[in-house]
């Protein structure tokens, strides 16, 4: 690995960490009440995530490889991927968990619509990444 590599690579885990580490910082400051009323949320993501997205990630990927070309499978990967993901962040806006009616400024944005714009920002760089795959394929004979 070069120089330079390392030296970026070692920049972007400090600020990562720094700015991790002001998070919970921030976290903490809100009090026991708020802390203890994260937790179930905090566990839910871990059920979500290792009991729902990670089992459906594996059986997407497993008939993507019996199903889909080679060179089509990094953009289904990623499409599934960041896909997913995105989804799972935004599950909280899209059901508009927290929404008050004597408060109509909260959750107040076309939550659906930007969902669907990063999703077709995501299928456009997956057909990227798909026909680049292809063309490289092709070249290769």
């Amino acid at each position: 690995m070069s120089t330079e590599l390392r030296l970026v690579r070692t920049t972007m885990a400090a600020l990562g960490a720094l700015v991790g580490l002001y998070g919970v910082v921030r976290f903490l400051g809100l009090g026991w009440t708020n802390l203890l009323a994260t937790l179930p949320w905090l566990a839910g993501v871990v059920v979500v995530h290792d009991g729902v997205l990670a089992p459906l990630v594996v059986v997407a990927g497993v008939a993507a490889a019996r199903t889909l070309p080679a060179w089509s499978r990094p953009a289904a990967v990623f499409a599934v991927v960041v896909l997913g993901a995105v989804t799972l962040v935004a599950v909280p806006v899209l059901g508009r968990f927290g929404a008050k009616a004597d408060n109509p400024t909260l959750l107040d944005r076309p939550y659906a619509a930007g969902w669907v714009g990063v999703a077709v920002l995501v299928l456009v760089a997956a057909v990227a990444i798909a026909v680049r795959g292809r063309r490289k394929g092709a070249a290769r004979g």
